[in-house]
């Protein structure tokens, strides 16, 4: 049963209720002491300012009380976390120090002799696990992991200026270091070591990690899970490592790991500034959160009794934070309030109805719409483009590489299927298109992904100009406007 339907079902019933064996209970926002008034003011708002939104899900005492995504983004899909992926590999460290595999005192160079430097630093010589886990290795750069060697020695051969646990910096392999050492250690990917001590347990079914040309988990990105498994991990640490029941993680690892480790800043309004666990962040207003690129967050509050799963493509990820807390936390009240038939009607309208901007459509094609245009040779391997119309859909057929693609737009709503395009790889998209005088505007969302492309074909005579943008990325995020002729 889709998600909003199953919500629908429990705001009439108005009490906590579980769904399945490993699913969150549900209930309404009112008996869990929030108003539904205060989460349409919250989704609004985020519809309104956040880039693109993706999901939310908010959890108080335990149930869930509001749930929405934005078409074409949707409850069983997967999505890439991002450095949020950090959080659960700080996890698998735990689980491994409690089975005696790790110890955050253990020497990061000793467990890969073969990978040392010829001459290491003293500083290196004394990095140890728990340097690692804060971001404190002593670098004042990352590594580069691109080029021939290993992602170890690649590691391993960067300068350590600074003593070990003196000096913060955000450092993604620092995290892939962990991997290393715990598949060292247990003879597993992280994956694989996860998966029967917290996926299982936890019901997350289909998780999928990156890993390097090595074979080892990325670590500190490239877990792809969907929102309401993030919703449950963060639960897990909402209750200290306890789940139905049963203790999954050790509480004291839970309290050390969300902990203060290291200072980060000093800016009160930055949640960035409020210093650094074991891989996991902490935050204004006493939470603490795990979180990645573009908007995927796992809010912890446990002042408030509540969890919150966030994934978006936004720039503006202070932005997003901070409407949990101007939006969400002001309306979390100690004791259940009263039933508001209407206003959980009116949410859960709002909940059904969100959809990311879809293109308008005013107008007729472009006359020349139809006819082949061929570019100049091009860094993207577009040789020719045309745009058809075929009924209440347009269509590219795109010569790309020597191959011809075959792109369906729908006008007004989102069409599913499999697409490469713009230097991404074949992988699950939606896409939906309209004509805005004599530009046919085209987005295509990567589904499982926080990146949506637009694409604007615009036709003048026998001339058409193309120009791409994405929503965002970790570089420019729009390309050259590249000119074909028709033939």
């Amino acid at each position: 049963m889709p998600r909003v339907f199953l919500f629908s079902t429990l705001l009439l019933v108005g009490s906590a209720s579980q769904a399945g064996e490993n699913d969150l209970p549900r209930s309404t926002p009112e008996a869990q002491g929030l108003s539904s008034s205060a989460i349409i003011a919250f989704v609004k708002e985020a519809d309104r300012s956040t880039d693109t939104m993706h999901s939310v899900m908010i959890l108080r005492h335990g149930c869930v009380v509001a749930e929405g995504w934005w078409s074409p983004y949707d409850s069983v899909t997967r999505h890439s976390l991002y450095s949020l992926s950090k959080s659960f590999t700080s996890t698998a460290v735990g689980l491994a120090i409690a089975e005696g595999k790790l110890s955050l005192d253990d020497e990061v160079l000793k467990a890969f002799p073969d990978d040392a430097p010829a001459e290491p630093s003293d500083n290196l010589k004394s990095m140890r696990v728990r340097d690692l886990m804060r971001m404190s290795t002593g670098h004042q750069s990352e590594a580069s992991l691109r080029g021939e060697r290993s992602w170890t020695q690649s590691f391993l051969a960067q300068p350590v200026p600074f003593k070990p646990g003196t000096h913060f910096l955000y450092n993604t392999p620092a995290t892939y270091m962990l991997s290393a050492m715990l598949q060292k250690a247990t003879g597993q990917t992280l994956l694989d070591y996860l998966k029967p001590r917290l996926f299982d347990p936890l019901g997350i079914e289909g998780a999928t990690w990156e890993k390097s040309p090595q074979g080892i988990s990325t670590g500190g990105y490239g877990l792809s899970i969907r929102t309401e498994d993030i919703a449950r991990f963060g639960q897990l640490l909402l209750r200290k490592g306890q789940w139905q029941g049963k203790q999954v993680v050790p509480p004291a690892w839970v309290e050390q790991a969300t902990s203060r480790q290291t200072s980060n800043g000093s800016n009160p309004k930055s949640d960035w500034d409020q210093g650094y666990g074991y891989q996991f962040w902490r935050s204004r207003n006493n939470a603490y959160r795990g979180d990645g690129a573009f908007g995927q967050y796992c809010i912890v509050l446990p002042e408030q009794d509540a969890v919150i799963a966030i994934t978006s493509g936004t720039k503006d990820m202070q932005g997003v934070l901070n409407l949990v807390w101007d939006k969400l936390l002001p309306a979390m009240k100690a004791e259940p309030l009263s039933p508001d038939n209407a206003g959980q009607t009116a949410l859960l309208e709002l909940l059904k109805k969100l959809t990311l901007p879809l293109p308008s459509h005013s107008g007729a094609p472009a006359p020349t719409a139809g006819k082949v245009f061929t570019f100049p040779k091009n860094d993207r391997d577009i040789e020719s483009v045309s745009i058809r119309t075929d009924g209440e859909q347009d269509v590219m057929i795109a010569r790309v590489d020597g191959s011809e693609t075959r792109v369906e737009f729908s006008r007004g709503s989102w069409r599913k299927r499999t697409l490469a395009w713009g230097g991404f790889p074949e992988q699950p998209a939606a896409t939906s298109g309209g004509w805005q005088g004599d530009t046919f505007i085209a987005k295509i969302s990567f589904v499982e992904t926080p990146f949506l492309l637009t694409l604007r074909f615009r036709f003048s005579g026998d001339q058409v100009t193309l120009s791409s943008q994405s929503n965002v990325g970790f570089g420019p995020t729009s390309q050259g406007d590249l000119v074909g002729k028709a033939e």
